[in-house]
């Protein structure tokens, strides 16, 4: 088994302790960082990602995996802002006003990092307007918005129109989730996109780049 292989391994089975030095090793033999991170990291999560949905991992399972994943992707990111890396896409991430609740978007965050997305997490009880300032100021192609409990979810909806109202709408794509949340709640309030899980965010976020 190659190295990058031994990476692949230790990030699937949620070893952060055996991910870093290896990480760090083969920086030391010369692999290039990205390479580390396509064929070690973000392979390793989209295995992960497919473990899930054929319901052999479940969400421990794929917590314990994204933080060794971000461990090592710790020591990878200064090599890769040297080698001008650039992230597939950029995201907001945020549980919306009113709402505590972090566990889930927690994950959809180390899951998308591990997708390759560069990831800013606004944290809990977001206002509608902190995600119209991120969009202006951030620039991202996805805000996410999260909510765990039915009586914050319609802050999502004024979150929209507030992105509305801001003429902001257009420059992003709004993707949702969260316990409550639904399909059809997502098309009734215009959102882009709906993941019912940190796995299908990562799918529904690349779709939404059209990759």
């Amino acid at each position: 088994m190659s190295l990058i292989q031994e990476i692949r391994q230790a990030v699937i089975e949620g070893q952060a302790k055996t991910v870093v030095p290896k990480v760090e090793q083969a920086l030391k033999e010369g692999t290039a960082a990205d390479k580390i991170l396509q064929d070690g990291l973000i392979d390793a999560m989209r295995e992960v990602g497919r473990l899930f949905e054929e319901g052999e991992f479940f969400v421990p399972e794929m917590l314990i995996a994204a933080r060794a994943m971000k461990e090592g992707l710790a020591i990878l990111k200064p090599r890769l802002l040297e080698a001008k890396v650039e992230p597939i896409g950029r995201v907001v991430l945020g549980t919306v006003k009113g709402d505590l609740h972090d566990i889930g978007k927690n994950l959809v965050g180390m899951m998308l990092e591990g997708a390759g997305f560069e990831v800013i997490d606004l944290g809990t009880d977001v206002a509608p307007d902190q995600f119209v300032e991120a969009v202006k100021d951030k620039r991202p192609q996805i805000i996410g918005l999260s909510a765990l409990l039915t009586t914050t979810m319609p802050s999502m909806k004024t979150t929209i129109q507030a992105l509305e109202s801001a003429n902001a709408r257009g420059q992003v794509k709004v993707m949702i989730g969260g316990a409550p949340v639904t399909q059809k709640y997502a098309d009734e309030i215009g959102a882009d996109a709906y993941a019912a899980d940190a796995s299908s965010a990562t799918a529904r976020a690349r779709a939404l780049l059209g990759r």
